[in-house]
């Protein structure tokens, strides 16, 4: 179990790491961003070269649809086993070592030459691109409490970014040099990520606090979910926001590649151009948590969020529409997962990297849970009928913000005990 709270200050953390404190400043803050976006894009970087892929490596068509599989299984348990360990290990050390196992789970696919490799490549590639939830923990511990809403959102904006230009960038390189060339230029901006940071990053501020063995290590995350209410409601909301995301992105392909648009894959990737707008939202709630309206920023997200399918609904006569309802569908997607960040690392910094990935995998059940049924509808109700599930998990997200959100205090607007920030020890027993 948990122990009982411990009062840190920042000397105190400066020395734990043996000097003094780092400053985070806004260029350190943007390569975070850039790091993060080079890193989570790997995941959805296959999407439109799947069919180019299966014909190269002669893969039957159920054999190709398994690499977005794997590669989203192995992101899902990189955000169980791996990301914890940022609260143990030295930080600095554990994403540069994954940072370059990762350019190797790149070269390997960029050079497979069997479906084997490609598919244990694409596994690995996933496993190691939770490097980015580790950066996201690891800028929000650096970050002044009273700033980290602003630095979760710049960072958070540069994985909205990664996720929505992945496609896009992939279909361009692909067409201009083949579907090999999109990993090789990945693992050398990997490779070049990892040079930067090397000399970026503290070292004196990468120690973390805990002193946890492995087992102990994962059972605390488990602990830290039974505990916290305030990070199971909103790992629920992060749940549901992301099956809504997941259920337009992993769909609007079907109608957009029928009369009366009949888009190309480049035209239809082209799309993430305009939801990267979500970005912008990133930024802004991040700094609306900092002024302590965290809830507020919520319930106005997620009005928005279900509204956005009123709009969406009209995607196959109206191309301004559906431009329409993605812009608010990401500014609301992106708002309340910044604040979902912000609000769970405040209850417990130096159990941070536990938070994020225990958050995360809820993130992972709820796209995966989005992609299935929106496209199983479509072939069997159509589009209408995804708009509307997409419109009933919104509104289900709004009800829950507004059943709980006067029943647990708000740790982003609690007080320090003398500019102290508070932490949790995180010693279990054995």
């Amino acid at each position: 179990m948990l122990s009982n709270a411990e009062v840190v200050t920042p000397r105190a953390a400066a020395r734990s790491g043996g000097g003094p404190a780092f400053v985070l400043s806004r260029g350190v803050v943007v390569l975070f961003a850039v790091a993060c976006g080079a890193a989570v894009a790997n995941v959805y970087f296959s999407q439109p070269l799947l069919v180019t892929v299966g014909h190269d490596l002669a893969m039957s068509p159920a054999l190709v649809g398994s690499v977005v599989t794997l590669t989203h299984v192995g992101y899902g348990l990189g955000l169980f086993f791996l990301v914890p360990l940022g609260d143990v290990v030295n930080r600095r050390r554990l994403i540069l070592a994954q940072l370059l196992l990762l350019v190797l789970a790149l070269a390997a696919v960029a050079t497979a030459h069997t479906a084997t490799i490609l598919l244990a490549g694409m596994a690995t590639m996933g496993l190691l691109a939770v490097v980015t939830q580790t950066l996201v923990a690891f800028a929000a511990s650096l970050a002044a409490p009273a700033r980290r809403g602003r630095v979760v959102g710049l960072v958070t904006s540069g994985v909205v970014m990664g996720i929505l230009l992945a496609r896009t960038a992939s279909g361009f390189l692909a067409d201009l040099a083949g579907w090999r060339s999109v990993y090789l230029a990945s693992a050398g901006l990997t490779a070049l990520l990892a040079l930067v940071l090397h000399r970026v990053l503290p070292r004196h501020n990468s120690v973390p606090l805990a002193t946890l063995r492995y087992g102990q290590l994962l059972r605390s995350t488990i602990t830290l979910f039974a505990r916290e209410r305030l990070l199971r409601i909103r790992a629920l909301l992060g749940l549901l926001i992301f099956a809504a995301f997941s259920t337009l992105w992993s769909s609007i392909t079907l109608p957009l590649s029928e009369p009366p648009y009949t888009f190309s894959h480049t035209a239809i990737g082209a799309l993430g151009l305009v939801g990267a707008v979500g970005a912008l939202a990133a930024i802004m709630a991040g700094r609306l948590n900092d002024r302590g309206l965290s809830q507020r920023t919520t319930g106005v997200a997620l009005a928005l969020l279900a509204v956005s399918w009123l709009p969406l609904a009209f995607t196959r006569s109206s191309l301004c529409a559906l431009i329409v309802g993605v812009i608010l569908l990401d500014l609301a997607v992106q708002a309340v997962h910044v604040t979902n960040q912000t609000l769970i690392y405040a209850l417990h910094p130096d159990a941070g990297s536990r938070l994020i990935g225990g958050y995360m995998v809820f993130y992972s059940i709820g796209s995966a849970t989005g992609a299935i049924a929106a496209t199983s509808l479509y072939t069997a109700a159509g589009w209408g009928a995804v708009c509307a599930l997409g419109a009933a998990i919104s509104c289900v997200a709004f009800a829950l913000w507004a059943l709980t959100r006067h029943s647990i205090p708000d740790p982003t607007t609690q007080a320090t005990d003398g500019g102290h920030s508070l932490a949790v020890g995180t010693s279990t027993d054995g």
